[in-house]
């Protein structure tokens, strides 16, 4: 049984209920698929992760099916409802379903951090070793990324939510609980039309570093004016 459990919190892509604060900026369709690319990536992030590095990952989900999450999203992953309730219960929930399934160390992320890498949810992984949770606080006062070596349900009550007193709450409930906290590098994440540059620098560095395409002829016998041209990305 593999130790080490990743979470991705999302959302299934729908207009008028996906990335909503950017619907002035991109419209509804333009907010709903910017929140599938973002979950594309993060998911993207996830599979280069797991190719050396021995972790469980399930991906829970607001809106939408399991099977409509599969169809667009793929099936490397379990998909499975995160459940009613504010944030905090949300969370709650998945960690405790987590632990009561054998994992020793879970992680908690969310979409909106196109700068996540990898390397940086391995390096959240490896501090669990060494303390009880584990923060990436975001720019806008919160964090994008939460993990802990056994069960706090106290963490996720009285929190404001949604405000940017998110990370400075949760702080103050882990020293209440005298829990051993580690804070890893700030990122920003993607929420307002200010935000948008983030996730198209981000866009761009990943298409540039790229395999670039290979284009590959496949000769025929007197057919050299049909010869057709199979790209490989």
């Amino acid at each position: 049984m593999i130790s080490r459990r990743l979470i991705i919190f999302t959302r299934f892509p729908e207009p008028y209920k996906a990335k909503t604060r950017l619907i002035p900026a991109l419209g509804a369709e333009g907010a709903a698929r910017l929140h599938r690319e973002l979950t594309c990536h993060t998911l993207a992030c996830v599979r280069e992760l797991a190719r050396n590095f021995p972790v469980a990952t399930a991906v829970r989900f607001e809106g939408g099916t399991s099977e409509r999450m599969a169809a667009i999203f793929g099936n490397s992953f379990p998909y499975r409802r995160q459940g009613e309730g504010d944030l905090g219960r949300r969370l709650d929930r998945a960690f405790a379903e987590a632990f009561s399934g054998g994992a020793q160390r879970v992680i908690i992320v969310g979409i909106d951090c196109p700068e996540m890498t990898p390397q940086l949810v391995r390096e959240a992984f490896d501090s669990l070793a060494e303390h009880d949770i584990v923060l990436r606080p975001a720019a806008d006062g919160g964090y994008y990324s939460i993990g802990l070596r056994f069960q706090v349900s106290q963490l996720f009550t009285e929190i404001s939510w949604g405000t940017e007193a998110v990370l400075t709450e949760t702080l103050r409930e882990a020293r209440q609980l005298s829990l051993k906290v580690y804070q890893l590098k700030t990122l920003s994440d993607v929420d307002r039309p200010e935000d948008l540059a983030i996730w198209y620098r981000v866009r761009a560095s990943s298409q540039t570093n790229a395999t670039p395409p290979i284009s590959v002829i496949v000769p025929t016998l007197n057919e050299s004016a049909d010869l057709p041209i199979y790209w490989q990305a």
